[in-house]
């Protein structure tokens, strides 16, 4: 099981690729701060790492480092427009609790949280 892209999403990262050059990849990562000890991170890659999962979903290619796809294993990212804006929004089974921004999480001790944040 590995972190997946909804349609929304995926097109939504097609069209930004399309304006910076869609030669490159996208990298989602977690990294350690935040208001719950984790936060996610999007960035465009050309370079692909040693210990990097490489996971094809929606024609759209996400590079994932070990220690994030650890703490990513299982989620879902998507795209989504509300009257509050549009952002990108993960689903992580790995996260028992999100901060009130939505931007980082901590994870469950089983990975069996059900918390979803926004980004």
């Amino acid at each position: 099981m590995s972190v997946v892209l909804t349609e929304a999403a995926a097109e939504k990262v097609r069209g930004l690729l399309a304006q910076e050059d869609d030669s490159l990849n996208l990298r989602v990562f977690v990294s350690g701060g935040g208001c719950s000890g984790f936060q996610y991170g999007f960035t465009f890659d050309d370079q692909i790492k040693d210990n990097d999962s490489v996971v094809e979903s929606h024609g759209v290619k996400l590079l994932v480092d070990q220690m994030s796809m650890d703490l990513l294993k299982g989620a879902e990212i998507d795209y989504q427009s509300s009257i509050q804006g549009e952002s990108f929004v993960i689903r992580n089974p790995n996260a028992a609790s999100t901060c009130g921004c939505g931007k980082s999480f901590t994870p469950s001790e089983s990975g069996g949280g059900c918390a979803n944040a926004g980004y």
